[in-house]
């Protein structure tokens, strides 16, 4: 059995030898023209710069700048570009494409534009749609160079369904848990929902990259000077990136700052890293016991915050 890594490796090798195939990237030519890939990538940034120096479009595309000098001069055998002295710096030289090197340029683009569309078109509109996403997806992963970093939020339509979705998926994966978990958020959250109090209670999202990671939720508890911590997850995904304790410090500080003399939560002995970031928040166990729910013996604790 490979192990995570590898199979890691293995879904994103398989995604590009399907992209390369489906989109024409191992044919000698791009989109029957009588360019490389390379080639036309090359002319892309010289219709797309003003005055690059060969240097400049190397390190724009991590292309070896022999390589690029080669195609370089061909282009200017076939009078596609033009060159002149770099008059801040005598050793560069300026590019930029000829009017012939605009005509072909444009005509490459119409031959891309032409077959993308016709890979669209083939598509049913929800597979469409799914790989315009993914498409956007993987754009922005490999052009944002900043870590992900989490931020809160609060809810948006959808969010409530979403949440309740994500932690029933969760806790039925790594638990086992059935579908009474799921029932329980679900009426949990609908009566918050329905008796909103904004001056006593809150909702927090976690997202990250446009993805939800995490949700926690204030609620008013069983005595008017107590607050409620309920629903806290964090997304396999985003654990380790400090969404947990983000979430617990917002529900904390909001807590506060409406009042409450204490925050109470209730949990199971068995989430462990969440009992973690509890107690790390300054909680403590006040009372535990057994019980029978969403198909699986467990024990039941409350944990408590004097604020």
């Amino acid at each position: 059995m490979m192990s995570n890594d590898a199979a890691d490796v293995a879904t994103l090798r398989a995604f590009n030898r399907t992209y390369t195939r489906r989109l024409g990237l191992l044919e000698a030519h791009l989109d029957k023209s009588p360019f490389t890939l390379s080639e036309a990538r090359i002319l892309y940034e010289l219709a797309h710069r003003t005055d690059p120096t060969g240097a400049e479009i190397a390190r724009a595309l991590d292309l070896d700048p022999a390589q690029i000098s080669r195609t370089l001069k061909r282009f200017a055998a076939r009078g596609l570009i033009a060159a002149r002295e770099d008059p801040g710096h005598g050793r560069h030289q300026l590019l930029a494409l000829t009017a012939e090197g605009r005509a072909v340029f444009a005509a490459l683009e119409s031959g891309t534009k032409t077959a993308i569309s016709t890979l669209l078109d083939g598509l049913p509109p929800f597979r469409r749609e799914g790989l315009l996403a993914a498409a956007r997806a993987i754009t922005r992963i490999f052009e944002d160079e900043a870590p992900p970093r989490p931020v809160l939020r609060g809810l948006r339509p959808g969010d409530l369904g979403r949440v309740i979705a994500r932690q029933a998926i969760l806790y039925a994966d790594e638990y086992g848990w059935n579908s009474e978990y799921e029932a329980l958020v679900a009426r949990i959250l609908a009566d918050f929902d329905r008796s909103f109090d904004p001056a006593r209670e809150a909702a927090w999202i976690a997202d990250i990259d446009g993805r939800i990671a995490g949700s926690i939720f204030l609620v008013r508890g069983d005595a008017p000077d107590a607050g409620k911590l309920r629903l806290l997850y964090v997304e396999p995904a985003a654990r380790g990136a400090g969404v947990g304790k983000l979430l617990v410090a917002a529900c904390i500080a909001r807590a506060r700052e409406v009042g409450y003399a204490r925050l109470d939560l209730w949990t199971n002995s068995v989430l462990a890293a969440a009992r973690h970031i509890y107690e790390q928040a300054g909680f403590r166990l006040i009372d535990e016991a057994p019980h029978r729910s969403f198909g699986k013996d467990l024990v039941g604790q409350t944990w408590s915050l004097a604020l």
